[in-house]
């Protein structure tokens, strides 16, 4: 079983003279779906309101396997109004509540057995759902894979040294750790990103993965780096491409047997050629995402082999 905690929220997409789109998202549940298209059983823990946007994320979480373990709260569902740019990039503007008042009484039920554990985005930094998220991480180290997406969103980080002491805290407790690097630019301008993800392995994860989106990903481990290409595909937008490379970095690692608190040590043998295959995984991934609208990540049989 794997988990993922994190924030669900809706979409809604304006971009040139169409009339707007909306979609279902969030990173962290774009993950969990996209690990479930990938047939691993997923549990999500997040929150969203009972109301039409919260049918509509308990709908789609329902029809993609997902199994959850909270129910809908009295607060209006979260949402993203983004503006898409001409090449399909999004900006958004967030009405969001962040919080999991009710997770303390099914934390077991949701994390005892899980072998890997997602976070990230929103869900690591605003309160008071962020100490939750961060308290649920620590008690699931012991015997899970911890995996962390900071998911940089400038918003909610008003305090900016602060917004990196929490992001940080999350990569120590952390085995792989993904990042976008106007992500890594954002926290540490005054360094490359190359020197943050050095940085960043040497506060424990066993590998730190940097995306450049059409230009590939690139990442560490302690044995050193490798990269891949992203392929060239028509782009429709890049809503959910970061996820759908971190679902599938995922689950590579769950089909190679590398998850779960007995497999740290191997996990931190890895070497960069096998590295470069899991980068390269992703990216194929991610690629099938930015080709249609949406976060919309690819079910297993849509990822090209190479």
């Amino acid at each position: 079983m794997l988990a993922v905690i994190g924030e669900a929220l809706v979409d809604v997409l304006s971009g040139g003279i169409s009339a707007p789109e909306t979609y279902v998202g969030g990173s962290p549940m774009n993950v969990a779906v996209g690990l479930a298209r990938l047939g691993h059983p997923v549990t999500f823990v997040g929150r969203y309101g009972d109301d039409e946007y919260g049918r509509m994320i308990h709908e789609y979480l329902r029809s993609n396997g997902v199994l959850e373990v909270l129910a809908p709260d009295a607060y209006p569902t979260s949402t993203a109004r983004g503006h898409l740019d001409p090449v399909g990039a999004a900006t958004y503007e967030f009405d969001m509540v962040w919080d999991l008042s009710g997770f303390g009484a099914v934390r077991g039920q949701a994390l005892d057995d899980a072998q890997l554990v997602h976070t990230g985005s929103i869900a690591a930094i605003l309160e008071p759902g962020a100490s939750t998220v961060l308290d649920a991480v620590r008690r699931a180290r012991p015997h899970a894979t911890i995996a962390f997406d900071p998911n940089i969103r400038p918003a909610f980080m008003s305090d900016h040294a602060a917004a990196v002491a929490q992001v940080e805290r999350f990569v120590e407790l952390s085995d792989v750790v993904r990042a976008s690097d106007s992500d890594l630019e954002w926290l540490y301008p005054e360094r490359t990103v190359e020197e943050t993800a050095r940085a960043w392995l040497a506060l424990g994860p066993a590998m730190v993965v940097a995306t450049y989106g059409s230009r590939g990903p690139w990442g560490l481990v302690a044995r050193g780096p490798a990269r891949a290409d992203a392929p060239v595909v028509d782009v429709v937008d890049t809503v959910g491409a970061g996820d759908s490379f971190m679902a599938a970095l995922l689950s590579a690692l769950v089909d190679r047997e590398l998850v779960g608190a007995a497999r740290r040590e191997e996990l931190h043998r890895m070497s960069p050629g096998q590295l470069a295959e899991l980068l390269a995984h992703a990216a194929r991934a991610a690629a099938v995402t930015v080709s249609r609208a949406g976060a919309n990540p690819p079910s297993r049989h849509e990822i090209p082999d190479h």
